[in-house]
């Protein structure tokens, strides 16, 4: 029976899921890919270690799928967007790939906003460039690691990183080129965008372009032999993660804004025309003549994931022992906070924000005698306020009534109860755990000719539950969140002067 591979490779676990051609998932294998943290601000991962990661897990799903792998009619990956992989001329790796949670970058964005850089970026690429654009990372290395600059034979983005080692093809697709080095007006490469950033050096070192849906290799030996797979099985080119999640959420469409609750706040809508504002990347669609529009910041489900981590350690050990789940544990605590009154707020700003680099999170209102699931629900209550912000501006600029909620947190009724309330719009839970996968396996069936083109494809969020907004509880969230927001407008000049604290503190030791 024919099948399809979608590989999700995101900031801390790479899955493989092998689908139905009707979106059904047959099987899936993770595996946690080590996140290196060298010094505060660094986010990187070992391009080898991503790669061998991702094919055990490859291996494991075929086998439990119960199927041969020549059923497998494509494959496809999406991943982690924006960070950079680069290799050298011998296409090897040039040092770890740098994730899209680092921040290295943030001097060099204050001197581009400063300088007005940032002002003729938007103009020319339909965004301001961020501390993870590869245009910033790529400067860093260029003022920090000139050495390793001038080795640079190939720039990617980790799902290439992954094409290539599935295909031996050098290459990325529409949505990935347009991270930092494209006219949003032609959606080509621009030797004007490279020339602003200081890097036209780099121009012979970018990856020629392909639609997502379009077949650019084939499994080699070398990578069936690793994977499981058939030689000679298409590789489409697949995609940037946040469409992906949107397209396999079934929100990939007018009208409708899609909602990925993952490591990022992820907000993301389609527009057939290009609409430029400095609170959202205006980047290409699959297709020529197509945008997404797109607001996030890396401050969603990351903070609740920190939060078992950190906090809910011997808990976590516990239930892996056991074979059951943190989460649902973790449900019950926070199903009875969202039923008793707190004042407890939290900035869900880890690891990056809409604010600044310099943002941090914290706690507002926490008392001794609120328990772990009041600041569970803070957690998640400051998660969805933070996907509202770059939900409204989104409605600044594009007309959609209606969202399509995916991420692990959303398998929580409460908590996609909770969107639906804060949002004050119908939210629809995407009936698939595994949403960027399956956007990944429908460009791989589109460009199998398993489908017309990856917008008619089977909807697998035929199942999933719709939560229509409460007017009393959305009358809350509001106060909550207009509140929400005053502080974090008040501690935006505080927080350089916090962040300010690790220098001194830094500078200090050394003498």
């Amino acid at each position: 029976m024919p099948s399809l591979l979608g590989i999700d490779s995101g900031l801390t676990v790479t899955k493989a899921v092998i689908f139905d051609i009707d979106g059904t998932p047959i099987a899936v294998a993770r595996r946690r890919v080590t996140q290196l943290i060298p010094r505060p601000r660094f986010v990187e991962r070992d391009m080898h270690e991503l790669w061998t990661a991702t094919a055990e897990a490859i291996r494991e799903a075929v086998a439990l799928s119960g199927r041969p792998a020549s059923d497998i009619q494509a494959v496809a990956a999406t991943a982690h967007g924006d960070g950079v992989y680069v290799l050298d001329e011998a296409r090897e790796p040039l040092g770890s790939g740098i994730v899209s949670l680092d921040s290295r970058a943030g001097d060099i964005i204050d001197r581009w906003t400063d300088n007005k850089v940032a002002d003729e970026a938007i103009a020319l690429t339909g965004q301001v460039p961020h501390v993870s654009a590869p245009s910033a990372l790529l400067a860093w290395i260029r003022d920090h690691e000139p050495e390793r600059f001038a080795r640079i034979g190939h720039i990617m983005s980790c799902k290439d990183w992954l094409r290539f080692c599935f295909t031996g093809t050098v290459g990325t697709d529409r949505t990935e080129a347009s991270t930092s080095f494209t006219d949003v007006r032609t959606q080509d490469y621009s030797e004007d965008a490279l020339r602003l950033f200081g890097l036209q050096a780099l121009a012979r070192t970018l990856p020629p372009a392909s639609r997502s849906d379009e077949i650019v290799g084939r499994i080699t030996a070398d990578a069936a032999h690793l994977t499981g797979l058939v030689e000679g099985t298409p590789v489409a080119a697949g995609l940037h993660d946040v469409t992906a999640s949107a397209l396999g959420a079934g929100g990939y469409a007018d009208g409708v804004v899609a909602v990925i609750a993952g490591t990022y706040s992820i907000n993301e809508t389609q527009s057939f025309e290009p609409r430029v504002d400095r609170r959202w990347f205006c980047r290409n669609g699959i297709a020529p003549g197509v945008w997404n529009s797109m607001s996030i910041s890396p401050a969603s489900s990351a903070n609740y994931e920190w939060f078992i981590e950190k906090l809910c350690g011997r808990e976590w050990t516990d239930c892996e022992a056991k074979g059951t789940s943190i989460h649902a544990l973790l449900a019950s605590e926070i199903d009875a906070a969202f039923d008793r009154p707190s004042p407890v707020l939290f900035h869900p700003y880890l690891f990056g924000s809409p604010y600044g680099a310099s943002a941090s999170a914290s706690f507002f209102g926490l008392g001794g005698w609120h328990d772990r699931g009041d600041m569970l629900r803070a957690v998640m209550e400051g998660i969805a306020f933070n996907h509202r912000i770059h939900v409204d501006a989104l409605r600044d600029g594009f007309a959609f009534k209606e969202a399509r909620l995916a991420g692990g947190v959303s398998r929580n009724p409460a908590v996609a109860q909770m969107f639906a309330d804060v949002l004050a719009m119908p939210v629809t839970v995407t009936g698939t755990d595994e949403a960027a996968a399956w956007g990944a396996a429908i460009c791989a069936g589109a460009a199998a000719g398993l489908y017309p083109d990856p917008q008619r494809a089977p909807k697998t969020d035929k199942q999933g539950k719709t939560c229509e907004p409460d007017a009393a509880r959305s009358a809350d969230y509001e106060k909550r969140y207009r509140l929400f927001l005053e502080i974090a407008e008040t501690m935006t000049p505080l927080w350089p002067k916090i962040a300010g604290l690790a220098r001194d503190s830094a500078a200090a030791a050394a003498v």
